[in-house]
């Protein structure tokens, strides 16, 4: 039984029904012809997956794709052609026997054009794929099917590199930062050719189906309604042959204002913050929750570099206090940059690129009252000449994307021009806060 995953749709096609005799395993895929347009009933030998196209999308991702759930239904009610009597066979064994029952969860995730006939969708993706997973736990089961049970559950994954899903079981009965499950994930970071140094392959990373947005496709991404990742598609940073060097994976835009709560003037560095730790939450580093402003002012009176009256105050706070709530909330180490004027920045530049090449977490610029969240720079090694990408937290308006942009709350910036013109750095004095990228898989 085929249906979409789109409850929000109104108009979603009703559930089309495969039958086995319906199926074909031997058909060629690649010649494979369209069916023609027009047929709205639901035998599914005469509708393509189209069939639960929501709308015409001219460009395939795995984000933009319609979702087709396949649920496998055994049909003990089938008529049959011909009439046999049941009959009984009697086996006697020699010695003493056991049964054991098992409960097996399949799951396989498989890509289809639109064209492609449902029925050899499931002849020939879904039930061979289904086959194969079967299988591959079959030989990893029996062997130690009587003396243990494994509670084997499938999660998807879609790693960055990598154009096709990976599907991987996990045996359950292991925590996730057991040492076993851990080398088991770093082997398979091994074989993917994925790096060591960041948790692709976490239960927490696989990709949830279930959570939906208001169009009609289905989330993959789990967190709050803040928006994310607001400097993709801004326009260029100007800067003539230069190298980008930007941050890699999602963020929260926390700006002031948010949350119901005033701290217009004195907040930039705690939203900062806030981004910052957003980072680490959705690349599943860690799964706290972004912290308010009172809790990141608790956790630098429990540290003692604050006195029990900084709770609920309305004090400033720079880079070495957001070194110490990585710390003590994240265990995050932190590398801290003097830098003695705004006309200095330039110079660091090549430092910060090979931060976000290596580190690639969002960085906190900060001095006097003034807090900035930077995200990366373009850089040309040979003139000097340099942009910087700024998530400015001073903003306090609604989450308008195209406010955002437009307004340049979200944009490449320069220290100073060639008339030495300052253009967002209004101090004399700046520390850069580098997050460092935990070591684990």
């Amino acid at each position: 039984m085929l249906e979409t995953l789109s409850k929000t749709c109104p108009d979603q096609p009703p559930p089309a029904i495969v039958r086995g005799v319906q199926l074909d395993f031997h058909t060629d895929l690649s010649k494979t012809k369209p069916l023609a347009k027009g047929d709205e009933g639901s035998d599914a030998s005469s509708l393509s997956c189209s069939y639960f196209s929501i709308n015409n999308k001219a460009v395939f991702s795995m984000e933009n794709a319609d979702t087709i759930q396949v649920s496998v239904l055994f049909n003990s009610l089938g008529s049959s052609s011909t009439s046999d009597a049941p009959i009984a066979e009697y086996l006697p064994v020699l010695e003493e026997t056991r049964l054991i029952v098992v409960d097996i969860k399949l799951d396989v995730l498989c890509y289809s054009s639109k064209e492609l006939p449902l029925r050899h969708a499931v002849s020939c993706l879904i039930i061979p794929s289904l086959t194969d997973q079967l299988n591959i736990l079959q030989s990893f089961m029996l062997p130690n099917l009587l003396g243990q049970h494994p509670q084997l559950k499938p999660y998807h994954y879609s790693p960055p590199g990598i154009l096709h899903p990976v599907t991987v079981f996990y045996e359950l009965s292991f925590g996730e930062t057991e040492m076993k499950q851990v080398e088991f994930r770093r082997s398979l970071h091994s074989r993917l050719g994925l790096p060591y140094d960041r948790p692709l392959l976490r239960i927490a990373n696989a990709l949830d189906f279930s959570k939906l947005k208001n169009s009609g496709t289905a989330s993959l991404q789990k967190g709050s309604a803040l928006l994310r990742d607001v400097h993709i598609g801004i326009p260029s940073s100007g800067v003539t042959g230069g190298t980008l060097s930007i941050v890699q994976g999602s963020y929260e835009y926390h700006h002031y204002l948010q949350d119901g709560f005033n701290d217009s003037g004195w907040g930039c560095a705690y939203r900062s913050l806030q981004t910052i730790i957003s980072w680490f939450r959705l690349q599943n580093y860690s799964s706290i929750e972004v912290p308010s402003h009172r809790e990141i002012q608790q956790s630098l009176v429990e540290i003692g570099d604050k006195d029990p009256s900084f709770i609920g105050s309305r004090e400033w706070i720079g880079a070495i206090e957001l070194s110490f709530v990585l710390d003590k909330l994240l265990g995050v180490t932190s590398k801290i940059i003097n830098v003695r004027s705004g006309a200095e920045l330039p110079e660091k530049c090549r430092e910060l690129a090979l931060h976000f090449e290596t580190q690639s977490t969002p960085v906190m610029i900060g001095g006097g009252v003034l807090a900035y969240t930077l995200l990366g720079v373009d850089y040309n090694d040979a003139t000097g000449d340099c942009a910087f990408l700024i998530l400015d937290p001073h903003y306090t308006g609604t989450e308008d994307l195209k406010k955002i942009i437009n307004g340049g709350w979200c944009g490449w910036k320069k220290a100073v021009d060639n008339k030495g013109k300052k253009f967002f750095l209004h101090d004399k004095f700046y520390n850069l806060l580098l997050p460092q990228r935990p070591n684990m898989v």
